[in-house]
Formats: structure tokens, sequence, C-alpha cells
């Protein structure tokens, strides 16, 4: 029977099984599988022995005389779920040597990702806990797109589909502890390891390159619309993919086949989030170039460094884009850089390309983007991205296509997101998480995004993700709080996902969508050099106040810092780190950690593994010998004087002091506020008195870099500049 099963699903999903010598592993021991479809029973008989047994629910047996005859029989292990002693035959059964198949889901997922693990702190925790059986995890990879599933998302009749067995695992000990915290503890354990398996075997079946995993998923949903943007164009993938043809055909005959010397084939690219921005990437990547993404919000001089420090001699852009952002290139084009415009682009492609690629992708959509094409050695170049600059000057960052595959797979594995979700994208692509989970994320996933050009349009940013009934959206601190300042209750009504990240997020801010929108904001944490994201809460394990567990991948230390009591400095390592810098004296450094990165941030992880911020390194005072956190006190400030409005902001520097070697200085753009108000704050709060800042200082505004950080450098220059 067994092999009449692998037949019929080699034949129908070109089944097959990998490490299946697992499955010898001898009781106790109990095989964990996620739960996609109705078939995954069958993909699991096919290759099991006959003394495994299925937990199955007698109670949904007795509904009809199929479901009995399927979940009652010699090869299963009926429960009745509303009985206590339910657990206690289980764990009897695996102390006598046996092994049972559980699903842990407990149901079969709805959302398409992998849902909580049923009833954690009672069921599988508790097996594992009492009985110390053994634990093969199983990944069915790809079973979520067979027909018989129970959620909303696409599907095939005839998807490739495979089982991977881990090598078993052994339940970690939890000795002086509760036994209700040791349960959840396990638990725990037991989903980390089910995601982390789940990473590993994408990273070496999946696509190694962006084109190819995006073609991938075209060749699934050729019709369906996938991005938007403020002209009201709309691009299906089909279109999405003739347009990345003509336009690298374009290229190709522009700029000549690529060089293949390193850091001879970079373009860049300036322009706002429009249709054009994620399609030119695609045509560069395509045509065999690297775009590098200037961020256009810094002005033309560091712009030009950034040329410069990348060997740019020509640019992407748009005429209309710089009529209204009112940028002046001739500097630069004085410096020898070429400006090619998109609008001479446009007409310059005859209709015979537009013909032949329409005809190749109506026939097969994807055509020439599957994997097969792009085999490409996935540590090659795949953009360059420029940090923003908050505390120095701007370095070049060099990132892979496996270093943004990884950090994809990353958050398709953390974060529940449904085939249904729509996203809306106002951080430009010059910021890293607009580009990666902004705009990757959902090509290589899928989904909808409408991009916005700009994040600080606040009446009109919320209109727009009513309009487009989006169900992601993102932004950081200073954004959200703009919007919140100008949107309707009803605005933000269709959204799911609410993401913080780039500064830290402030309690008022979490408390205000909370109270005046009902929605939940979710932190977290990333770097440029990381791809971007190294962590972020999700709806399974939120906590707030940290920014989440660790992604799947991850390895991080902390390092103990002399003078700081608490916490200790960051490093993580994994596939989304960079593979360096373009500066000289950074990227040495960096290489010397032998591939770990080295945040710069004061942090510290709890016991359950979810990691808080301290602060920035950089940004510490050391007041009478003693360090204090900017961030901290920045923190406690924050949304602290409900009476000057939402409009009042506050930022902290330091700067030296004779007699305490620095003091901190308060600068707002509320003239009214004074020092002893925020001396009762810093005291309410709990802080010491080397917080309270010596100083409160009105400017006009509190300047922003253009990811809506705040621009510490130009406020120490402006405070530098009255002295």
């Amino acid at each position: 029977m067994r092999s009449l099963f692998r037949f019929i699903l080699g034949l129908w999903f070109r089944y097959r099984a990998d490490n299946t010598a697992a499955l010898n592993t001898p009781g106790p021991v109990l095989l964990l599988p996620n739960h996609t479809s109705w078939l995954d029973w069958a993909f699991l008989y096919a290759v099991l022995g006959d003394d495994w047994k299925f937990v199955t629910s007698a109670t949904t047996a007795n509904a009809n005389w199929v479901l009995k005859k399927m979940m009652v029989n010699g090869r299963t292990f009926p429960v009745d779920t509303t009985s206590p002693y339910a657990l206690k035959r289980m764990a009897e059964y695996l102390g006598q040597g046996g092994r049972l198949v559980l699903f842990p889901e407990g149901r079969i997922t709805v959302t398409g990702s992998m849902m909580k693990l049923y009833d954690g702190t009672i069921i599988t925790g508790f097996l594992l806990h009492k009985t110390g059986a053994k634990v093969v995890t199983c990944y069915l990879r790809n079973a979520v797109r067979v027909p018989f599933v129970r959620h909303s998302g696409w599907t095939r009749w005839c998807p490739r589909v495979s089982a991977h067995f881990s090598n078993p695992l052994t339940p970690p000990k939890m000795a002086e502890m509760s036994n209700t915290m040791a349960r959840q503890r396990v638990t725990n354990w037991l989903r980390d390891q089910m995601v982390r398996q789940q990473f590993e075997v994408e990273m070496a079946l999946g696509p190694t390159h962006l084109l190819a995993a995006i073609g991938e998923t075209a060749a699934n949903l050729p019709g369906k619309e996938i991005l938007g943007d403020v002209s009201g164009s709309e691009l299906t993938y089909r279109r999405l993919l003739v347009g990345t043809d003509v336009l690298a055909g374009e290229w190709r005959r522009r700029f000549g086949p690529a060089p293949a010397a390193a850091g001879t084939n970079r373009v860049g690219l300036l322009l706002p989030n429009v249709n054009g921005m994620p399609l030119s990437v695609l045509s560069l990547w395509a045509a065999g170039y690297v775009p590098a993404i200037l961020n256009f919000s810094t002005g033309i001089p560091v712009m030009r460094q950034c040329l410069e420090l990348a060997g740019l001699k020509r640019v992407i852009t748009s005429r209309l884009f710089l009529t209204k952002a009112k940028l002046d290139v001739a500097p630069l084009q004085a410096a020898g850089v070429e400006f090619l415009y998109l609008e001479d682009v446009r007409e310059s492609i005859g209709g015979g390309a537009k013909f032949w690629s329409l005809l190749k992708h109506s026939i097969r959509c994807g055509a020439g983007y599957g994997p097969e094409a792009w085999t490409a050695d996935a540590q090659q170049p795949a953009v360059i991205l420029f940090t923003s600059g908050s505390e120095g000057v701007p370095k070049g960052v060099e990132l892979t296509h496996r270093n943004l595959l990884a950090n994809v797979r990353q958050l398709t594995l953390h974060e529940d997101i449904s085939d249904d979700e729509r996203f809306f994208n106002a951080l430009p692509l010059f910021h890293s998480f607009g580009l990666t989970a902004c705009t990757l994320f959902p090509l290589v996933r899928g989904l909808y995004t409408f991009l916005y050009p700009s994040p600080l349009h606040y009446r009109m940013v919320p209109a727009a993700v009513y309009d487009r009934n989006c169900t992601v959206m993102v932004g950081t601190n200073t954004f959200l709080n703009g919007y919140a300042r100008k949107a309707h209750p009803y605005d933000f009504r269709s959204v799911k996902f609410l993401v913080a990240g780039a500064e830290k997020v402030q309690a008022s801010t979490a408390e205000t969508w909370a109270r005046r929108f009902g929605i939940r904001l979710l932190e977290g944490y990333g770097a440029t050099e990381c791809a971007p994201v190294v962590a972020a809460n999700n709806r399974i394990e939120p906590r707030f106040g940290s920014v989440g567990r660790f992604l799947p991948g991850m390895e991080w230390r902390i390092e103990t810092v002399e003078g700081v009591a608490e916490g200790g400095r960051l490093f993580v390592r994994g596939p989304n780190v960079m593979r360096g810098y373009l500066n000289a004296d950074a990227n040495a450094k960096f290489l010397a950690l032998g591939g770990w990165y080295d945040t710069g941030d004061l942090a510290k992880v709890d016991d359950e593994g979810f990691l808080f911020l301290l602060g920035r390194l950089k940004r510490f005072a050391k007041v009478s010998g003693e360090m204090v956190s900017l961030t901290a006190v920045e923190d406690a400030l924050g949304g602290a004087f409900p009476q000057y409005g939402v409009r009042c902001e506050i930022a902290v520097v330091a700067i030296p002091d004779d007699d305490k070697g620095e003091k901190l200085i308060a600068l707002t753009n509320e003239p009214k506020l004074g020092l002893d108000e925020i001396r009762a704050v810093i005291k309410a709060k709990g802080l010491t008195n080397l917080c309270v800042p010596r100083e409160v200082r009105a400017v006009r505004e509190i300047p922003k870099l253009g990811t809506g950080k705040v621009n510490h450098r130009e406020l120490l220059a402006q405070l530098t500049a009255k002295v």
C-alpha cells in the first residue's frame, strides 16, 4: 500500500522525501510536521513504518463514516480531545517505546503560514517534558499549494511537494522552574526548531537569485496585480516582466554587456516610490548590472560622496521627479556623471521589443526568469545601499542576492502573512526596510504593494491606505505619530499588521494607535547591513517594550561594555548579513570580525529570547563617570507633555562639560517647555538625576533624515554653531 501511495504521489506531486533514515529512530519518539493540507497524512504515510501511529481526534471522527474510517484504524491513535485522560494515554504509549505522529498546530493552517502550536502549554510541551521523547520535525515543503487546503490563497493541481525530516532532537531539560513554565519553554524550543528547519530547507532548495524567485511566483500568478502607485498605474506580474525585459534590452544596448570586473557594473538609481523604481531594479539585474540606490533626501553634496564611493558613472532618474523634488544635478553632471532619464528611455523602446516580450510572457509567464535560468553565484552583489548617516558619513553597503533572499525567507517564516495581504509602502527604496520588507518581500511572496512617494504626507497617507484597503503598513515612530495626528479613526480599518522600526518606538505612540485605531503596533529591529531585519515582534509572540525575537538563522552575542551595568554590545551573524562595505577602513574592521556584524547598539536578551534595545553606544554620555543613555532620556520624555499637543518633540544631545565630562542638552520645538517640567518627568519615570538635561533650548524644528530618524548630527552642528 505504501508503495502505491509513493507511486501516486510521485506521479501527481513529483513527491520525494529527504533524510528518511531519521524515521528509524527507536521510541519513544514524536514526529512533528507542519500542517498545511488535508493530504499531509498521505505524504507522511508513504514513508512511515507500520508501527508509527497518527494521533487523531475521536470527536472529529464521529462526524461521519468517512472520517471515522480514516481516523480510527490500525495506523491511528484516536484520543478524546475533551477528556483530561487523553494526554495520559499518549504519555503512557510513548513511555512504552511508542512512536507517534502529532501535528503540533492542532489544525490545518488558515493563513498559509505556520500557526501557533495548539494549546502549547499543555499538549506538545507536556508530552516532551514528561516523557523525554525524542523529536523528529518534518517540513512538508510546498504542500500549502495543493488543492485540498483551508487557506484562501492560491493553489495548483500539481505542485512539487517534498517532505524533509530532521535528525532526532532531544528536548532541553528545564530544571528549577515550575511545570507550567517548563512546558512553555519546551514548546517555544519546538517552534524554534520547526521554523529553523523550514528556513534551512528553503535556503538550500529555493532560488538563489531574486529574479528567479520573482519569476517562479510570476509563473503561478501571471495576471495578479502586484504593484500600484499614485499615478493610478497597476502592474500585473506579466506586465512587470514585460517591462523588465524591454528595459533590460535597452540597458544592454546603451551600456553594452555588463563588465565582469567587480565594482564596474554598478548603475545609480535616483527615483521615488513609483512603479518605475522596482521595475528599474529588476531590469538592471536582468541586464547583469548592480543598482546603487541613492538617498535623495541627503542633498547633492552627500549624494556626490556616495557616487564617488561606489564609482558610479551613470545614474537612472526621471525629469519629472527631479523637477518635483527640486534637485539640481548640474554639479553631479559637471563631475562627469551621466544621467539617463526614464522618459527618454521609454520613447526609444520599439514596438517590436514590447510585442515579442508580451508574446513570450503570454505563452509562459516568467519564461527566462525561472531558477534554471538564474543559477549564478548567490554571493554576487544585488544592490548597493547607503547607511542613513545619522552619526557620521554614509557607508556603502554591498548586499548579495543571498542576503536579500535570506531576509525575505526569514520574514516569511517569522510573520504569519497570508496570500491576501496588501502592503502600503511609503518608505523610500533607499531605505533598506522599504526595499526588502516592503517591496522585494511582497514581490517574492505574490502580494500586492502600493507605492507612495513620501512618508511625510501625514494627511494623504491615511487616505491612501483607506482607499487601497491595505492590510500591512510600516513606518517609523516619527511617521506613525504624524499619521495619527491627521487620520480619521476609520482610515486604518483594514490594517492588520502595523510594523515600526528604524528608531525607538515610544510608549505613547503604541498607546495612541491602540486606543484611537484599535491596532497593536509590532516593533522590529534591523540595520542596513543586515538586509535589514534582525528581530521582530509577531502576532504569535508579541512582547511590548522589546523588538521581538531574533529571526531564524540569526546568531547573536553580547559583549560587556565598561561602565554599563545592564546589557552589552550586540553582535549578530547570519545569512542576511552583508557582503561588506565599500569604505575600505570600515570593511577591514567588518572582515576582521569573521562574519559578525557589530551593531553598535547596547542591548539585552531575556530568558525567552526577546531582544531589548538600551540605546546606541554612540548615544551614551559619560556624566560624572557614569554612562547615561540619551535614547532612554528621549524615550522618557516622548509624549510626556500632552498639554503642548502632539506636535511637541524633544531630542537630547550631549556636549563636553569642564565639570562633569559631558552634559545633556534638551532641544525642543516647543518654546514654552521648561526645565522644571522636564526634571519632574525624569523623576517620575524613575531615572536618576544624571539623566536630567542641564539646559533646554528651543529650535524651529527637530531635523530628520529621509528615513524618519532624528538627525542628531545636524542638531549638534546647530548647537555648536550657536555656542
